[in-house]
Protein backbone atom coordinates (compact mmCIF):
# COMPACT_ATOMS: atom_id res chain seq x y z
CA UNK A 1 0.00 0.00 0.00
CA UNK A 2 1.05 3.07 -0.97
CA UNK A 3 2.29 5.54 2.06
CA UNK A 4 0.67 9.09 2.14
CA UNK A 5 2.00 11.84 3.78
CA UNK A 6 0.35 12.42 7.73
CA UNK A 7 -2.43 14.92 7.16
CA UNK A 8 -2.10 18.12 8.98
CA UNK A 9 -4.86 18.87 11.77
CA UNK A 10 -5.54 22.37 12.84
CA UNK A 11 -4.58 23.12 16.25
CA UNK A 12 -7.67 23.47 18.30
CA UNK A 13 -8.40 27.09 20.14
CA UNK A 14 -8.38 26.55 23.85
CA UNK A 15 -11.58 25.19 25.31
CA UNK A 16 -12.77 24.55 21.77
CA UNK A 17 -14.91 21.19 21.12
CA UNK A 18 -15.32 19.74 17.70
CA UNK A 19 -18.17 16.76 17.79
CA UNK A 20 -18.38 16.83 13.69
CA UNK A 21 -14.88 15.19 12.79
CA UNK A 22 -13.58 16.77 9.08
CA UNK A 23 -14.85 15.22 6.01
CA UNK A 24 -12.68 13.14 4.59
CA UNK A 25 -12.48 9.47 1.98
CA UNK A 26 -13.97 6.82 3.95
CA UNK A 27 -11.78 3.55 4.15
CA UNK A 28 -12.00 0.46 1.77
CA UNK A 29 -15.04 -1.53 3.19
CA UNK A 30 -14.24 -4.63 5.56
CA UNK A 31 -15.62 -8.01 6.34
CA UNK A 32 -15.48 -6.19 10.20
CA UNK A 33 -17.61 -3.28 9.34
CA UNK A 34 -20.64 -5.70 8.78
CA UNK A 35 -22.91 -7.95 10.48
CA UNK A 36 -23.40 -11.35 9.03
CA UNK A 37 -26.36 -10.94 7.34
CA UNK A 38 -24.15 -7.71 5.45
CA UNK A 39 -21.69 -10.09 4.62
CA UNK A 40 -23.66 -12.29 2.94
CA UNK A 41 -24.63 -9.73 0.81
CA UNK A 42 -21.51 -8.55 0.13
CA UNK A 43 -20.37 -11.48 -0.82
CA UNK A 44 -23.38 -12.72 -3.05
CA UNK A 45 -23.16 -9.08 -5.10
CA UNK A 46 -19.32 -10.30 -5.69
CA UNK A 47 -21.24 -13.51 -7.64
CA UNK A 48 -20.31 -15.82 -5.21
CA UNK A 49 -22.16 -18.09 -2.49
CA UNK A 50 -23.20 -16.72 0.80
CA UNK A 51 -21.77 -19.43 2.73
CA UNK A 52 -18.41 -18.10 1.76
CA UNK A 53 -18.95 -14.88 3.91
CA UNK A 54 -18.91 -17.19 7.45
CA UNK A 55 -15.64 -19.36 5.91
CA UNK A 56 -14.11 -15.96 5.75
CA UNK A 57 -15.10 -14.60 9.16
CA UNK A 58 -13.33 -18.15 10.11
CA UNK A 59 -10.09 -16.88 8.92
CA UNK A 60 -10.29 -13.55 10.23
CA UNK A 61 -11.34 -13.81 13.27
CA UNK A 62 -10.93 -17.32 14.38
CA UNK A 63 -7.64 -17.84 12.63
CA UNK A 64 -6.80 -14.06 12.67
CA UNK A 65 -5.02 -14.71 8.48
CA UNK A 66 -5.92 -12.73 5.46
CA UNK A 67 -3.45 -13.94 3.39
CA UNK A 68 -5.01 -16.21 0.34
CA UNK A 69 -2.95 -18.89 0.03
CA UNK A 70 -4.06 -20.18 3.86
CA UNK A 71 -7.61 -20.10 2.96
CA UNK A 72 -7.81 -23.74 1.12
CA UNK A 73 -11.30 -24.10 1.48
CA UNK A 74 -12.17 -21.38 -0.89
CA UNK A 75 -11.94 -21.92 -4.45
CA UNK A 76 -7.95 -21.34 -5.40
CA UNK A 77 -9.49 -19.16 -8.69
CA UNK A 78 -11.36 -16.47 -6.66
CA UNK A 79 -9.43 -16.28 -2.96
CA UNK A 80 -7.74 -13.26 -4.23
CA UNK A 81 -10.70 -11.54 -5.47
CA UNK A 82 -12.57 -12.35 -2.29
CA UNK A 83 -10.27 -11.49 0.19
CA UNK A 84 -9.21 -8.41 -1.57
CA UNK A 85 -13.00 -7.32 -1.43
CA UNK A 86 -13.45 -8.47 1.45
CA UNK A 87 -10.28 -8.33 3.68
CA UNK A 88 -8.59 -5.15 2.13
CA UNK A 89 -5.44 -3.81 4.75
CA UNK A 90 -6.77 -0.98 6.89
CA UNK A 91 -3.74 -0.57 9.50
CA UNK A 92 0.22 -0.39 8.23
CA UNK A 93 2.34 -0.22 11.14
CA UNK A 94 5.37 2.00 10.90
CA UNK A 95 6.40 2.35 14.48
CA UNK A 96 6.39 -0.16 16.97
CA UNK A 97 8.35 0.68 20.83
CA UNK A 98 8.92 -1.63 23.29
CA UNK A 99 9.08 -1.17 27.12
CA UNK A 100 8.69 -3.56 30.56
CA UNK A 101 11.25 -6.35 29.44
CA UNK A 102 9.02 -6.84 26.30
CA UNK A 103 5.69 -7.31 28.16
CA UNK A 104 4.36 -3.34 26.86
CA UNK A 105 4.44 -3.04 22.70
CA UNK A 106 3.48 0.32 21.68
CA UNK A 107 2.17 0.39 17.86
CA UNK A 108 1.36 3.77 15.83
CA UNK A 109 -0.41 2.05 12.21
CA UNK A 110 -0.86 4.55 9.26
CA UNK A 111 -4.23 4.27 7.89
CA UNK A 112 -5.59 4.30 4.02
CA UNK A 113 -5.72 8.61 4.08
CA UNK A 114 -2.25 9.04 5.94
CA UNK A 115 -3.17 9.22 9.68
CA UNK A 116 -2.28 7.53 12.29
CA UNK A 117 -3.08 6.19 15.30
CA UNK A 118 -1.91 4.15 18.24
CA UNK A 119 -2.46 1.31 20.19
CA UNK A 120 -0.79 -0.46 22.77
CA UNK A 121 -0.81 -4.20 23.99
CA UNK A 122 0.46 -5.41 27.50
CA UNK A 123 0.92 -8.65 29.27
CA UNK A 124 0.14 -8.94 32.98
CA UNK A 125 -0.07 -12.73 35.06
CA UNK A 126 -3.04 -14.18 33.43
CA UNK A 127 -4.45 -11.65 31.16
CA UNK A 128 -3.32 -9.11 28.15
CA UNK A 129 -5.21 -6.19 28.06
CA UNK A 130 -5.28 -3.75 24.91
CA UNK A 131 -5.25 -0.17 24.77
CA UNK A 132 -7.03 0.89 21.35
CA UNK A 133 -7.95 3.87 19.39
CA UNK A 134 -11.63 5.18 17.91
CA UNK A 135 -10.28 8.66 15.91
CA UNK A 136 -7.29 9.60 14.68
CA UNK A 137 -6.51 12.83 17.10
CA UNK A 138 -9.53 14.52 19.19
CA UNK A 139 -11.84 16.83 19.54
CA UNK A 140 -12.33 17.38 23.15
CA UNK A 141 -9.21 19.69 24.13
CA UNK A 142 -8.10 18.79 26.94
CA UNK A 143 -4.98 20.19 27.70
CA UNK A 144 -2.37 17.79 29.56
CA UNK A 145 -3.76 15.39 26.78
CA UNK A 146 -1.25 14.95 23.89
CA UNK A 147 -4.44 14.11 21.78
CA UNK A 148 -6.08 16.65 22.57
CA UNK A 149 -3.44 19.36 21.58
CA UNK A 150 -3.03 17.79 17.96
CA UNK A 151 -7.16 18.07 17.15
CA UNK A 152 -9.77 15.64 15.48
CA UNK A 153 -8.27 14.13 12.63
CA UNK A 154 -11.25 11.78 11.34
CA UNK A 155 -13.75 9.46 13.42
CA UNK A 156 -12.01 5.20 12.42
CA UNK A 157 -14.42 3.26 10.63
CA UNK A 158 -15.32 -0.07 12.86
CA UNK A 159 -13.02 -2.00 11.33
CA UNK A 160 -10.28 0.15 11.55
CA UNK A 161 -11.40 -0.06 15.82
CA UNK A 162 -11.41 -3.54 15.59
CA UNK A 163 -8.36 -4.21 13.72
CA UNK A 164 -6.63 -2.77 16.51
CA UNK A 165 -7.38 -6.13 18.43
CA UNK A 166 -6.74 -8.55 15.82
CA UNK A 167 -3.58 -7.38 15.37
CA UNK A 168 -3.11 -7.52 18.87
CA UNK A 169 -4.37 -11.23 18.67
CA UNK A 170 -1.49 -11.89 15.77
CA UNK A 171 1.16 -10.27 18.11
CA UNK A 172 0.09 -12.72 21.36
CA UNK A 173 -0.22 -15.86 17.99
CA UNK A 174 2.94 -15.07 17.23
CA UNK A 175 4.70 -14.80 19.91
CA UNK A 176 6.01 -11.33 19.39
CA UNK A 177 4.68 -10.31 23.26
CA UNK A 178 7.17 -11.71 26.16
CA UNK A 179 6.53 -12.93 29.25
CA UNK A 180 4.53 -16.12 28.28
CA UNK A 181 5.18 -19.79 29.53
CA UNK A 182 5.35 -23.16 28.02
CA UNK A 183 1.57 -23.32 28.34
CA UNK A 184 1.08 -19.95 26.60
CA UNK A 185 3.27 -21.38 23.66
CA UNK A 186 0.82 -24.49 23.25
CA UNK A 187 -2.31 -22.06 23.83
CA UNK A 188 -1.56 -18.94 23.52
CA UNK A 189 -3.46 -16.36 25.70
CA UNK A 190 -5.63 -14.27 23.89
CA UNK A 191 -6.48 -10.45 24.13
CA UNK A 192 -8.45 -10.85 27.51
CA UNK A 193 -9.02 -6.88 28.16
CA UNK A 194 -9.85 -4.09 25.89
CA UNK A 195 -9.83 -0.62 26.84
CA UNK A 196 -11.34 2.01 24.52
CA UNK A 197 -8.52 5.15 26.28
CA UNK A 198 -6.22 5.47 23.43
CA UNK A 199 -6.82 7.91 20.93
CA UNK A 200 -10.05 9.75 20.81
CA UNK A 201 -13.30 10.20 22.36
CA UNK A 202 -14.94 6.79 21.71
CA UNK A 203 -19.07 8.06 22.36
CA UNK A 204 -18.13 11.08 19.69
CA UNK A 205 -17.95 8.60 17.50
CA UNK A 206 -20.77 6.74 19.10
CA UNK A 207 -22.38 4.10 15.99
CA UNK A 208 -18.52 2.94 14.93
CA UNK A 209 -17.65 2.20 18.32
CA UNK A 210 -20.25 -0.25 19.37
CA UNK A 211 -20.43 -1.40 16.31
CA UNK A 212 -16.96 -2.49 17.21
CA UNK A 213 -17.57 -3.49 20.53
CA UNK A 214 -20.51 -5.86 18.86
CA UNK A 215 -17.80 -7.73 16.61
CA UNK A 216 -15.62 -7.90 19.74
CA UNK A 217 -17.90 -9.94 22.04
CA UNK A 218 -19.66 -12.03 19.22
CA UNK A 219 -19.11 -15.47 18.89
CA UNK A 220 -16.83 -16.37 16.70
CA UNK A 221 -16.99 -16.70 13.23
CA UNK A 222 -18.72 -13.39 13.40
CA UNK A 223 -16.88 -11.87 16.10
CA UNK A 224 -13.54 -12.34 18.12
CA UNK A 225 -15.48 -13.98 21.17
CA UNK A 226 -14.53 -11.73 23.86
CA UNK A 227 -16.22 -11.19 26.81
CA UNK A 228 -18.44 -7.91 27.58
CA UNK A 229 -17.03 -7.57 30.66
CA UNK A 230 -13.34 -7.34 29.77
CA UNK A 231 -14.14 -4.33 27.65
CA UNK A 232 -14.05 -1.05 28.82
CA UNK A 233 -15.44 2.68 27.34
CA UNK A 234 -13.76 5.80 28.65
CA UNK A 235 -15.53 8.85 28.38
CA UNK A 236 -14.79 12.66 29.49
CA UNK A 237 -18.37 12.80 29.86
CA UNK A 238 -21.04 12.94 26.79
CA UNK A 239 -23.91 12.88 28.83
CA UNK A 240 -26.37 11.58 26.61
CA UNK A 241 -24.18 9.00 24.95
CA UNK A 242 -23.39 7.74 28.65
CA UNK A 243 -27.71 6.92 28.75
CA UNK A 244 -27.53 5.85 25.25
CA UNK A 245 -24.73 3.22 25.91
CA UNK A 246 -26.90 2.03 29.00
CA UNK A 247 -29.98 1.41 26.72
CA UNK A 248 -27.88 -1.08 24.29
CA UNK A 249 -27.71 -4.25 27.02
CA UNK A 250 -23.97 -4.50 26.53
CA UNK A 251 -22.66 -5.14 30.08
CA UNK A 252 -19.28 -2.84 29.30
CA UNK A 253 -17.49 -0.68 32.42
CA UNK A 254 -17.90 2.47 31.82
CA UNK A 255 -14.99 4.86 32.83
CA UNK A 256 -15.60 8.52 33.29
CA UNK A 257 -12.33 10.27 32.60
CA UNK A 258 -13.21 12.99 35.74
CA UNK A 259 -9.58 14.89 36.40
CA UNK A 260 -11.19 17.31 38.94
CA UNK A 261 -14.79 17.37 41.21
CA UNK A 262 -15.15 20.78 41.07
CA UNK A 263 -16.81 22.73 38.08
CA UNK A 264 -13.99 25.89 38.16
CA UNK A 265 -11.39 23.24 37.55
CA UNK A 266 -12.73 21.20 35.51
CA UNK A 267 -13.86 23.77 32.99
CA UNK A 268 -10.32 24.33 32.43
CA UNK A 269 -9.05 20.92 32.41
CA UNK A 270 -11.93 18.94 30.62
CA UNK A 271 -13.56 21.47 28.21
CA UNK A 272 -16.92 19.30 28.20
CA UNK A 273 -17.33 20.35 31.47
CA UNK A 274 -18.83 23.80 29.95
CA UNK A 275 -21.76 21.86 28.64
CA UNK A 276 -22.15 19.02 31.35
CA UNK A 277 -21.29 19.90 34.48
CA UNK A 278 -19.52 17.54 36.96
CA UNK A 279 -22.68 15.93 39.07
CA UNK A 280 -24.02 15.63 35.66
CA UNK A 281 -21.71 13.61 34.35
CA UNK A 282 -21.26 11.66 38.00
CA UNK A 283 -25.56 11.76 37.71
CA UNK A 284 -25.42 10.03 34.15
CA UNK A 285 -22.26 7.79 35.26
CA UNK A 286 -24.80 6.49 38.36
CA UNK A 287 -27.94 5.86 35.95
CA UNK A 288 -25.47 3.69 33.98
CA UNK A 289 -24.16 1.40 36.88
CA UNK A 290 -28.39 1.49 37.31
CA UNK A 291 -28.89 0.22 34.36
CA UNK A 292 -26.14 -2.09 33.65
CA UNK A 293 -25.55 -3.31 37.42
CA UNK A 294 -21.56 -2.45 35.93
CA UNK A 295 -19.16 -0.78 38.48
CA UNK A 296 -18.44 2.49 37.26
CA UNK A 297 -14.28 3.48 36.92
CA UNK A 298 -13.71 7.19 37.73
CA UNK A 299 -10.15 8.11 36.20
CA UNK A 300 -8.80 10.73 37.50
CA UNK A 301 -4.93 12.31 36.27
CA UNK A 302 -3.43 13.25 39.23
CA UNK A 303 -1.21 16.83 38.51
CA UNK A 304 0.77 18.52 40.71
CA UNK A 305 -0.46 21.27 42.20
CA UNK A 306 -3.47 21.64 40.36
CA UNK A 307 -5.76 18.55 40.96
CA UNK A 308 -4.07 17.04 43.30
CA UNK A 309 -5.01 18.93 46.79
CA UNK A 310 -6.60 17.28 49.74
CA UNK A 311 -9.56 18.97 50.06
CA UNK A 312 -10.18 17.98 46.20
CA UNK A 313 -10.21 14.26 47.13
CA UNK A 314 -12.50 14.78 49.97
CA UNK A 315 -14.79 16.94 47.22
CA UNK A 316 -14.88 13.85 45.27
CA UNK A 317 -15.35 11.68 47.94
CA UNK A 318 -18.36 12.70 49.33
CA UNK A 319 -19.79 13.35 45.63
CA UNK A 320 -19.50 9.74 44.99
CA UNK A 321 -20.59 8.38 48.06
CA UNK A 322 -23.52 10.63 48.41
CA UNK A 323 -24.86 8.53 45.87
CA UNK A 324 -24.27 5.47 47.37
CA UNK A 325 -22.18 2.23 47.97
CA UNK A 326 -20.66 -0.32 45.72
CA UNK A 327 -21.11 1.67 42.71
CA UNK A 328 -18.16 3.61 41.58
CA UNK A 329 -14.28 2.35 41.83
CA UNK A 330 -11.46 5.63 41.63
CA UNK A 331 -8.33 5.47 39.66
CA UNK A 332 -6.15 7.81 40.29
CA UNK A 333 -3.44 8.17 37.57
CA UNK A 334 -0.07 9.39 37.45
CA UNK A 335 -0.47 11.88 34.77
CA UNK A 336 2.40 11.25 32.01
CA UNK A 337 3.65 13.99 30.90
CA UNK A 338 4.11 15.49 27.47
CA UNK A 339 7.05 16.94 26.19
CA UNK A 340 7.20 20.64 27.05
CA UNK A 341 3.81 20.23 28.81
CA UNK A 342 3.76 22.51 32.22
CA UNK A 343 1.65 19.63 33.67
CA UNK A 344 3.35 17.14 35.05
CA UNK A 345 2.98 13.96 37.94
CA UNK A 346 2.26 15.12 41.65
CA UNK A 347 4.67 13.82 44.15
CA UNK A 348 4.27 10.38 45.81
CA UNK A 349 3.36 11.32 49.12
CA UNK A 350 0.59 13.61 47.25
CA UNK A 351 -0.69 10.89 45.66
CA UNK A 352 -0.65 8.83 48.88
CA UNK A 353 -2.63 11.00 50.98
CA UNK A 354 -5.31 11.53 47.84
CA UNK A 355 -5.76 7.73 47.96
CA UNK A 356 -5.99 7.56 51.66
CA UNK A 357 -8.48 10.51 51.62
CA UNK A 358 -10.64 8.92 49.18
CA UNK A 359 -11.01 5.93 51.12
CA UNK A 360 -11.68 7.19 54.63
CA UNK A 361 -15.37 8.22 52.24
CA UNK A 362 -15.58 4.37 51.78
CA UNK A 363 -14.45 4.57 48.45
CA UNK A 364 -12.49 2.17 46.64
CA UNK A 365 -9.27 3.65 45.27
CA UNK A 366 -6.76 1.81 43.40
CA UNK A 367 -3.85 3.93 42.02
CA UNK A 368 -3.56 2.97 38.24
CA UNK A 369 -0.60 0.69 37.38
CA UNK A 370 0.93 3.13 34.51
CA UNK A 371 3.38 1.37 31.65
CA UNK A 372 5.06 2.73 28.87
CA UNK A 373 6.60 5.69 30.33
CA UNK A 374 9.76 5.24 28.95
CA UNK A 375 8.40 5.07 25.28
CA UNK A 376 6.20 8.28 25.20
CA UNK A 377 3.10 6.23 26.77
CA UNK A 378 0.68 9.01 27.19
CA UNK A 379 -1.82 8.85 24.23
CA UNK A 380 -0.92 10.54 21.35
CA UNK A 381 2.88 11.38 22.61
CA UNK A 382 4.25 8.34 19.41
CA UNK A 383 2.00 9.41 16.74
CA UNK A 384 2.81 12.89 17.56
CA UNK A 385 6.40 12.29 17.35
CA UNK A 386 6.12 9.87 14.00
CA UNK A 387 4.64 12.77 12.29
Amino acid sequence: MTELPNPTTRRPVPGQLTFTAPRRGKPPAHLADLDDAGRKEAVEKLGHKGFRAKQLSTHYFEHLVTDPEQMTDLPKASREELVQAMLPPLLTPIKSLVADNGRTIKQVHRLFDGALVESVIMRYPGRVTMCISSQAGCGMNCPFCATGQEGLTRNLSTAEIVEQVVAGARMLRSGELAGGDADDREAPLRVSNVVFMGMGEALANYRQSVNAIRRLTEAPPSGLGMSARGLTMSTVGLVPAIDKLAAEGIPVTLALSLHAPDDELRDELVPINNRWKVDEALDAAYRYYKATGRRVSIEYALIKDINDHSWRADLLGEKLAARGKGWVHVNPIPLNPTPGSKWTASRKGVEQQFVERLRAHGIPTTVRDTRGSDIDGACGQLAASTA
